[in-house]
């Protein structure tokens, strides 16, 4: 069976479904498991049918999420390689990323929801590799290896400096209420990265290829050990 128990279970993907309103609505710790199955239609027990426990699964919705999220990345770069270019891979990641709430809502500071994610030290170490900043610091050295990145400016400053136009612009973003009119903020994002990273001689198709293969490398490692998260994490894994 796919580790995807909600695939073969319409309980399951309401429940799952319900567990995200509810723990955006109000975090982690006010949600209790009958307030989930109440709102998904189901009784308590056919929640623990599927997962342990509450926390087991906050756990396994919250990588679901970013399963979502590399998966979308990997479906863009694999169906054209150049989308690795700085300038086009960065309004990818930022609006995709605004697409998933409760990745957000770790970004935002929630205590609860980080205490839960890091409780396993294998959870830890795999949700860690998933931050912005980490994945700046993944993809970086894979661009600049390739020639995709300027090389006349020390990596880390500008692993840094990209990090945190990516953060501000996804803040940004997040609030339609700071929208300037007239303005196209994809746009401003991938020229602002394009200025501030690209080379002065664009990279040739087999070294952006080359890089491509590379981040998706990276990717689907990510989802694996998402899916095993996801297994681990539920009580019907056969």
């Amino acid at each position: 069976m796919s580790q995807l128990i909600e695939r073969h279970s319409r309980k399951a993907a309401r429940i799952l479904d319900s567990a995200r309103e509810l723990v955006l609505d109000h975090g982690v710790h006010k949600v209790t498991v009958s307030e989930i199955a109440r709102a998904a239609g189901v009784g308590k027990g056919t929640v623990y049918l599927y997962w342990p426990a509450k926390e087991d699964l906050i756990l396994g919705l919250f990588a679901r999420e970013l399963l979502a999220f590399m998966d979308e990345i990997t479906t863009c770069v694999s169906a054209d390689p150049a989308t690795v270019l700085p300038h086009r891979l960065a309004p990818l990641l930022v609006r995709t990323g605004l697409k998933f709430p409760l990745a957000r809502r770790v970004q935002s500071g929630d205590a609860d929801l980080l205490r839960l994610l890091t409780q396993q030290a294998g959870d830890r170490e795999l949700f860690a590799r998933t931050t912005p900043s980490a994945l700046c610091e993944a993809g970086m050295p894979i661009h600049h290896r390739h020639g995709l990145i300027r090389h006349d400016r020390p990596l880390p400053e500008l692993t840094y400096a990209v990090h945190a136009v990516l953060t501000g612009f996804g803040a940004a973003l997040s609030d339609p209420a700071t929208a300037a009119l007239g303005v196209d903020p994809d746009q401003v994002l991938a020229d602002t990265v394009a200025r501030l990273l690209e080379p002065a001689v664009a990279p040739g198709d087999q070294a952006v290829a080359a890089a491509a293969e590379e981040v998706l490398v990276f990717l689907r490692q990510i989802r694996k050990g998402m899916l095993d998260l996801i297994e681990r994490s539920q009580t019907l894994q056969q």
